[in-house]
């Protein structure tokens, strides 16, 4: 759940945004269609089975448009939802209803999606001691929703943003001049309780970030075999993340190599919306 402060503290603006986005100066046929304000109602319904999540969000559209709208739910984010199940009824004004209703349906749905596959892609490492990463390849002013859902799904979130961690790629190692000075420098500059995160391609690249004192070796596009003389390699003296080209088949074998984390950008990059709708619109007394 996310909480009412975080919600006005870091949310309220991105949901108003994103009505400003929908409504530039009125909702034209909402307004020819319904002149005065009328108290109505709209049934919340899942049309596949998966994770529920966003419903604070939802929610917090249509009490944006107007506080004094009501969602009913008994359901919590996380939960397990099936197709035809009636998830809550929203009341209120009926124009409110009726403009709210694309944005609310857009960040349910889009969460709901990526909570969904997380939480597929986190079934397949029961039993592993490997923990699934997200990213920072999110829909722009999407990141909060995104993030959140994926812990919904039962994944862990890799750094935030930029302020978040130190994570020296290969475009910084080129602009550092190596693994080694880029380390260093990081050491230098980053406050110490950030971890400093190194992304190696090879073998030689893991024993030079190894002996600069990494904390986290990412291992980005190795097949199975060079990642195993990778894990070997490091024995315990930095923390290992698996990178690129992970998907839910090849979690298992992954896993197995024994890395400490496996991150994937597919998680909100490319899940695919939850199919739900608010039906049954009627005016109520």
């Amino acid at each position: 759940m996310i909480n009412g402060v975080t919600m006005k503290i870091n949310v309220d603006d991105y949901i108003i945004n994103a009505l400003k986005e929908d409504i530039t100066s009125e909702d034209v046929t909402t307004n020819a269609v319904m002149r005065e304000a009328r108290m109505g109602k709209a049934d919340l319904i899942c049309k596949q089975d998966g994770i529920i999540c966003g419903l604070d969000v939802f929610k917090r559209v249509f009490e944006l448009l107007d506080s004094e709208s009501v969602f009913e739910t008994l359901l919590c984010d996380g939960d397990e939802v099936k197709k035809g199940q009636l998830m809550g009824t929203v009341y209120g004004d009926i124009r409110v209803l009726l403009s709210g209703e694309r944005t609310a349906l857009n960040y349910l749905q889009r969460m709901s999606g990526i909570a969904t596959l997380t939480h597929d892609m986190v079934e397949e490492l029961k039993g592993y001691k490997t923990k699934l990463l997200d990213t920072r390849k999110t829909t722009p002013n999407m990141r909060p929703f995104e993030k959140h859902a994926v812990k919904v799904g039962g994944g862990t979130n890799h750094r935030y943003n930029l302020s978040d961690g130190v994570l020296i790629k290969d475009n910084h190692i080129g602009a550092a001049g190596s693994i080694t000075k880029a380390v260093q420098m990081a050491k230098e500059y980053a406050p110490f309780v950030r971890k400093i995160e190194v992304e190696v391609e090879t073998l030689e690249q893991l024993k030079e970030a190894v002996e600069a004192g990494a904390d986290i070796i990412m291992l980005d596009n190795m097949d199975n075999d060079t990642m195993k003389q990778a894990v070997a390699l490091v024995a315990g003296k930095a923390e290992t993340e698996c990178s690129g080209n992970v998907t839910k088949e090849r979690l298992k074998e992954i896993a197995e190599i024994g890395v400490d984390y496996v991150s994937c950008g597919a998680l909100t990059h490319s899940a695919p919306i939850m199919d739900i709708s608010l039906k049954n619109l009627e005016p109520i007394e």
